[in-house]
């Protein structure tokens, strides 16, 4: 199967099988996104939904946040991974929104990952998910997800590589939700250690599928 079908089949089956898909943390605003996709790195959603409310009940823009401390910051989000330098993030990020931008959540990748605790990575789920512009956020979902179906050659080797190879072959205004299909796709059936190739609704699809059933 060549590059260009594969895309058109498994982007007609996402679009046919799982017409719903968007982000899985609580917001409200860009501001609260923000917060939200900085204390989900190397955390699950579920962990990061209870522990915002508190946060943002009790800082709810950035210029709340930015006159509080990462000391204070930390008793909210202490049971998360790695709180102490994402309460600093946190702090220092919401301190230049409001230097420097006003305090709004700036619309280009370019002024978003001169945020501190912002890659690029999390200002392309903040492009894509708050502005819903064609950014391909690439987690280790999407990596695994898009190679072993076969969307990207073995040579993109790295998640900008990745990123750029996907939306040159998606369709601009696709790319928003196809990148929360690939990862949901990646967290719920495309699984890191146990895919469950065998109920894949794509599997016919899928480069690495058929060997990967067979094993089992």
């Amino acid at each position: 199967m060549g590059i260009k079908e594969r895309y058109e089949q498994v982007l007609r089956w996402f679009r046919e099988n799982r017409p719903l898909a968007e982000t899985e943390l609580n917001f409200n605003n860009p501001f609260e996104l923000l917060v939200a996709v900085i204390l989900s790195a190397q955390c699950t959603d579920k962990r990061v939904n209870q522990t915002t409310p508190a946060l943002l009940r009790d800082y709810p823009t950035p210029e709340a946040m930015s006159l509080t401390s990462a000391e204070v910051i930390y008793e909210y989000i202490k049971s998360i991974s790695y709180p102490n330098n994402k309460a600093k993030h946190l702090v220092a990020m919401s301190q230049k929104l409001v230097k420097d931008f006003g305090g709004k959540v700036p619309e280009t990748l370019e002024e978003l990952t001169t945020l501190p605790g912002v890659g690029r990575k999390t200002a392309n789920v903040i492009l894509s998910v708050a502005w819903g512009k064609a950014a391909m956020a690439v987690d280790t979902h999407v990596f695994r997800v898009s190679h072993r179906i076969g969307l990207v050659p073995k040579s993109c080797k790295t998640p900008l590589s990745t990123e750029l190879y996907l939306t040159k072959h998606i369709p601009e205004e696709e790319i928003p939700k196809a990148h929360h299909w690939l990862i949901l796709h990646g967290r719920y059936q495309c699984t890191a250690r146990q895919p469950q190739c065998n109920t894949c609704g794509l599997l016919e699809f899928c480069k690495e599928g058929v060997s990967l059933s067979i094993q089992k």
